[in-house]
């Protein structure tokens, strides 16, 4: 279920903050929003949707890069070149 539009984008897990953004492209392209409101939650949406990126960029960060030798075999591990 998502979240009240009152809840804090910056506190969301990414699995809240996906599941609400699924919501609101849902409701949004079922085309029966007003207006006023359909502005209201697309802007919420792109603060969603930025909360996500944040979060994959976080995790991604974390990720290490398994470094094997010549024979393939594991001899470590390297922080993960995200650029």
């Amino acid at each position: 279920m998502a979240q009240p539009a009152h809840a804090d984008v910056k506190t969301l897990s990414f699995e809240r903050a996906i599941e609400e953004l699924e919501s609101i492209v849902k409701r949004l392209e079922d085309g029966k929003v007003p207006l006023e409101e359909s502005v209201a939650i697309y802007e919420r949406g792109e603060s969603l949707k930025r909360r996500c990126e944040d979060l994959l960029r976080q995790a991604e960060a974390r990720v290490d890069k398994i470094t094997t030798d010549a024979s393939g075999q594991a001899v470590g591990t390297e922080p993960l070149d995200v650029q």
